[in-house]
């Protein structure tokens, strides 16, 4: 809203209506704003959550410090939504399809999140929302995001075509340009279906290429594949933090972390000259989108000021399932999604984590009549706390791990 009122103030030299119009500026009020947001209605929030006895119901799973959780307000992650989506109302483009984008997906997992806890703290249902209706829900949402990605024209990918000699008289000589090697080539904005692989020289992927037996059906065969895509990726991220999400500061942390390095992204991208620089693909529009990271690494900060240990508020499922849709959406706007299982990978082990756990068990079960574990719980923060780890060790831990994926995912910039 400011972006907008203070871009129609310019035209009257209303002083520093201009500096709006730079991200740096609005990236830093923005994540000032939701820190401030979340330190301010936090405190009030758990102690209405504290009034109304919402509060987290422990299973006894006989692991140290349990018990002490018990009754700690939980929900907390409508400061986490909160603290995310008024700073982007007031500091971001809200024409711009990107933003548009994610704050459609942090209401939509909001939504989910929220019917989850509600189920469960107020009417006393431990399972809370059924999984298959969390399924569809998710499946709904990377629906939406694929499909919007398709449909819209203002999403468009800008690439830099070589000419040569044979094709040189189809461009117009105001088109062409030369590079450091005297090479020409024309820059065209146009709609495909490219993401990045890492560690690759060359490192663009088409959809395009999983479908190559479609012959000329492919072009539009390859929008079901990458709507596919998008929703497997929503789905896997978006489960992987509600699983992160076991101690104390451990799912708010990491996805400071990684939001952080998303905005870097985001902005690089957005940005031709850096683009042109590293050499990677140049998304157009894309850089507003650092607001928004802006206002999540300021949420997630926020919150953990309450969330850390000993945690004043959880923020169940309102907080975790939302953190996932949104890494997940953001990773997939910008073209990273094959990066998530790096930059998330705590996400991803402690998914994995589970599902090893309980293939194993079922497989040695059904083979020897008893079922045998691999680890001694899962997700796999709970098998070192069976170990006898203190709870903020194991969350520092995670933590810096979190630090060095995050370093290696920026790091896939140059080394290829």
């Amino acid at each position: 809203m400011f972006y907008h009122l203070f871009d129609y103030l310019e035209q009257f030299d209303f002083p520093g209506a201009g500096m709006f119009r730079y991200i740096s500026f609005r990236a830093s009020m923005t994540v000032i704003t939701s820190l401030i947001i979340s330190l301010i209605i936090g405190k009030r929030i758990i102690r209405l959550l504290k009034k109304k006895q919402i509060g987290e119901s422990v299973r006894n799973l006989g692991l140290e410090g349990q018990s002490g959780k018990q009754g700690t307000p939980t929900m907390g992650g409508i400061i986490i939504l909160a603290s995310i989506i008024i700073p982007v109302l007031l500091f971001a483009n809200l024409k711009n399809i990107y933003i548009i984008l994610m704050l459609i997906s942090t209401f939509w997992m909001g939504i989910i999140g929220f019917l989850d806890d509600y189920i469960k703290v107020f009417l006393k249902n431990k399972e809370g929302l059924r999984g298959k209706f969390k399924i569809i829900g998710q499946v709904g949402l990377g629906l939406i995001v694929g499909m919007i990605l398709y449909l819209s024209d203002d999403v468009q990918i800008r690439e830099r075509i070589p000419v040569d000699e044979q094709n040189i008289e189809a461009y117009g000589s105001n088109q062409l340009q030369v590079d450091d090697a005297g090479n020409l080539y024309v820059i065209r904005e146009h709609k495909t279906p490219l993401t990045t692989i890492p560690f690759v020289k060359n490192n663009e992927f088409n959809y395009t290429w999983l479908v190559w037996f479609a012959g000329k059906y492919a072009d539009k065969l390859v929008w079901l594949v990458f709507v596919l895509v998008v929703v497997f990726i929503v789905t896997a991220v978006s489960n992987g933090a509600n699983l992160a999400d076991g101690l104390d500061g451990l799912a708010t942390g990491t996805s400071a972390i990684i939001g952080t390095t998303l905005g870097i992204f985001a902005y690089l991208s957005g940005n031709a000259i850096y683009a042109n620089y590293l050499n990677i693909m140049h998304i157009p529009f894309t850089g507003e989108l650092v607001i928004y990271a802006s206002a999540f690494i300021g949420a997630t900060v926020g919150f953990l000021w309450y969330n850390s240990y000993p945690a004043q508020v959880f923020m169940g499922d309102t907080g975790s399932l939302s953190i996932g849709g949104i890494i997940a959406v953001f990773a997939v706007i910008i073209r990273k999604e094959l990066l998530i299982p790096i930059l998330c990978g705590i996400y991803l082990v402690e998914s994995l984590s589970v599902v090893i756990q309980v293939s194993f068990f079922k497989r040695t079960k059904k083979k020897y009549g008893e079922g045998k574990r691999i680890f001694l719980m899962a997700p796999l923060h709970h098998h070192y706390q069976k170990k006898g780890y203190p709870e903020p060790k194991i969350v520092t831990r995670f933590w810096i791990i979190g630090l060095l994926l995050a370093v290696v995912t920026v790091v896939t910039l140059k080394i290829r």
